[in-house]
């Protein structure tokens, strides 16, 4: 049975790329469905097809999987690439998308996803410059022991996956995330999937107030690059 992806709006929903990133650059067929976010709170609608009210889903043999990280291990258990193979890499790899999908509050509250602005950050808090101090050292110790590209090494895996909003935030944002990181970052913003979510986000019509009011709390906009 094909799969099914319900994600939601590009430009706004982190834990809808994951998924999506990791199926598309992976090459697994699935039926892209978009719910957008139509409201502030879009959980009773969201309740319709998924369990906690949230996205993404992935619906597959009469089975409802909900959650980023479900959807990963799922596929893992089918798919071949979803983790790297060697196991150094792979334990690293699991170590890092968990503490990506677990933690980084700080980045998520101050540095909501917008993938078409550029936003001046009003001052770090100490919880923000910790976060992406971290994000640069994880970064940067994938980088340095496995030999990149990729965080875990030359092949692509959920744990580029999960870190790939990071990515559109730090440009957002223009965050430091030192030099190994930012080479990360512009590997990954050139990737033909990534180019075709950032494409779709500055097209799509839908504006969501909540993310809009939650985006002019994180600061400055100086540049907005939609076309709606």
């Amino acid at each position: 049975m094909t799969y099914t992806l319900i994600t939601a709006n590009r430009n706004y929903s982190s834990w809808s790329l994951r998924p999506w990133l990791l199926m598309t650059y992976l090459g697994i067929p699935f039926v892209d469905k978009l719910e957008p976010f139509a409201a502030v709170s879009n959980y009773d609608a969201f309740r319709a097809f998924s369990p906690t009210g949230q996205v993404p889903v992935l619906k597959h043999d009469g089975r409802t999987i909900h959650d980023s990280l479900g959807i990963a291990l799922y596929l893992a258990d089918r798919h071949e690439g979803i983790w790297p193979m060697e196991e150094a890499a792979r334990a690293w790899a699991m170590c890092a998308t968990c503490e990506m999908h677990g933690g980084f509050s700080a980045l998520r509250n101050d540095c909501t996803m917008n993938v078409g602005v550029r936003v001046r950050t009003k001052p770090m808090s100490d919880a923000l410059r910790r976060d992406v101090a971290r994000i640069a050292e994880l970064w940067t110790e994938g980088l340095d022991n496995f030999g990149g590209p990729f965080l875990a090494g030359e092949k692509f895996t959920a744990v580029d996956a999960f870190f790939a909003p990071v990515a559109f935030r730090v440009r957002t944002y223009g965050l430091d995330v030192g030099k190994a990181g930012q080479q990360w970052v512009d590997h990954m913003l050139g990737l033909d999937p990534m180019l075709a979510w950032e494409k779709d986000a500055l097209t799509e019509s839908w504006r969501e107030e909540g993310h809009e009011e939650e985006l002019r709390a994180c600061g400055e906009v100086t540049a907005d690059f939609r076309k709606t």
